[in-house]
């Protein structure tokens, strides 16, 4: 009986084997590891602007968002987002820049970030407090600069910031 069973384990191991070498893995019949591997491919194939977690590196993104909805971003508006960079969120000159160069990566063309501002958001809007909510709002209509000149996308852009944080509320300094 027990010859009978170590012969079945082996007999099994070996099939399995077998099948391995000729490229058919078991494994993926694991519905755990079947998940798993989906969690990690959409979070790899998926657009890095819905991995941002930091409230700072959001409103940089749409910082620069409105200032190049328009096109490219001027000499003027470059130095604009380089003072607030400084002045608002406490950067060196070489932070300053290498915030304004990631996100305007990021950013890419725009419409992923435009389109869904809620989705990108989400994995940030807990670490936000009242008055960072408050002066975001802030820091983004001073790079917008003159919003009776922008096109009707950055007013989208701003009411759909203001919604989302209208969903939420906490109170603390940058």
């Amino acid at each position: 009986m027990i010859l009978a069973v170590l012969g079945i384990i082996v007999t099994i191991l070996v099939l399995m084997k077998r099948l391995a070498d000729a490229g058919i893995d078991l494994a993926g019949l694991n519905p755990f590891l079947w998940q798993r591997r989906r969690k990690w491919k959409a979070k790899l194939e998926g657009n890095p602007v819905y991995q941002i977690d930091s409230p700072m590196d959001v409103v940089a993104l749409y910082m620069v968002a409105v200032t190049k909805m328009d096109g490219d971003m001027t000499k003027e508006d470059k130095q604009r987002l380089h003072g607030l960079f400084i002045k608002d969120f406490n950067l060196t000159q070489k932070e300053a820049a290498s915030l304004m160069i990631s996100s305007s990566h990021l950013l890419g063309n725009g419409e992923e970030a435009c389109d869904n501002v809620a989705k990108v958001f989400e994995p940030s809007l807990d670490d936000f407090t009242d008055t960072q909510m408050q002066s975001s709002r802030e820091l983004i209509r001073k790079a917008a600069g003159d919003l009776s000149q922008r096109p009707e996308e950055v007013h989208q852009i701003i009411r759909d910031i203001d919604k989302v944080f209208r969903s939420t509320n906490k109170t603390q300094n940058w």
